[in-house]
């Protein structure tokens, strides 16, 4: 059985854009969960907070999350905090390569401050949301089978990093 492979990491650091590379080079489908779900509920997931609150979004996010990691051969771009949920990381743990998508704070910054999709920012001071959010989420993220540096990288070197990585990993199997 080909593992799937599941992208994680903070909001900005090229799940998305990385994703739809990855599935290229590997000829696998790829899906991306925040997609999934705005589709599912016809609006943007910076309206899904705004009218059904974090706690709705949230229990959308795991169950999604848990039906797309049950498939196979697939390449995952999870939410943000998807993989801070202990099942949803149990389940990614066993069946998946992981990678946690890592950007300098400086970087998230740059492309962050350009977006107004990203809910859980305070706009106001985008520099201490984040780094608060980074703070708790990163001892979390660093549980991914891999760490991926995305500073100083371009795309291509980065998906050609985890392709390497990945294919290995297989091997092993």
């Amino acid at each position: 059985m080909k593992k799937n492979l599941v992208l994680t990491g903070m909001m900005g650091v090229g799940k998305s854009t990385l994703g739809k590379i990855l599935s290229e080079r590997l000829n696998m489908k790829f899906i991306d969960v925040d997609r999934v779900i705005e589709k599912r509920e016809n609006m943007p997931i910076k309206e899904i907070f705004e009218n059904k609150g974090e706690p709705y979004f949230r229990t959308l996010e795991k169950k999604e999350s848990l039906n797309i990691l049950l498939r196979e051969k697939c390449i995952i771009a999870l939410g943000g905090g998807a993989f801070i949920d202990s099942e949803v990381r149990n389940l990614t743990k066993k069946n998946s390569v992981s990678f946690w998508l890592n950007l300098s704070i400086e970087y998230l910054l740059n492309r962050l401050s350009v977006s107004n999709k990203r809910p859980l920012l305070n706009t106001d001071n985008l520099e201490k949301s984040l780094r608060s959010l980074i703070r708790e989420r990163k001892e979390i993220y660093s549980l991914a089978n891999f760490k991926i540096d995305c500073n100083h990288n371009s795309r291509i070197a980065i998906s050609k990093k985890i392709i390497k990585l990945y294919e290995a990993e297989q091997n092993k199997s």
